[in-house]
């Protein structure tokens, strides 16, 4: 049987995929794009809870888990019909044109 992974090769690439998400909530103008960004970053997340449940055998863990990605699966559904609401008003989902939206 081959070893086991060790915890911190999850939490490093959790570390990972969460500082490469916040960079393109950040840097991105495209609002699909940041909505991705927003996914890995709740996905990374995951991972490290996964990782430590995996660590401690304990399943509370998993079940939050589970949880997260339940509120994940109804943002998307959310965001992307805001998405397609906003293109079909302003024929452009970039972001730097929706401040024109602003009161």
């Amino acid at each position: 049987m081959p070893p086991a992974v060790p915890t911190e090769f999850f939490v490093m690439l959790s570390m990972i995929l969460f500082a490469l998400g916040a960079m393109g909530v950040l840097l991105r103008k495209n609002a699909i794009l940041v909505f991705m960004s927003v996914e890995l970053m709740l996905n990374s997340a995951n991972l490290a809870l996964a990782a430590f449940a995996r660590q401690w055998n304990e399943m509370d863990g998993h079940i939050f888990v589970f949880f997260v990605m339940t509120v994940a699966a109804a943002e998307v559904a959310i965001g992307l019909a805001l998405i397609v609401a906003i293109f079909r008003h302003k024929q452009s989902i970039n972001i730097d044109d929706l401040h024109q939206l602003e009161g």
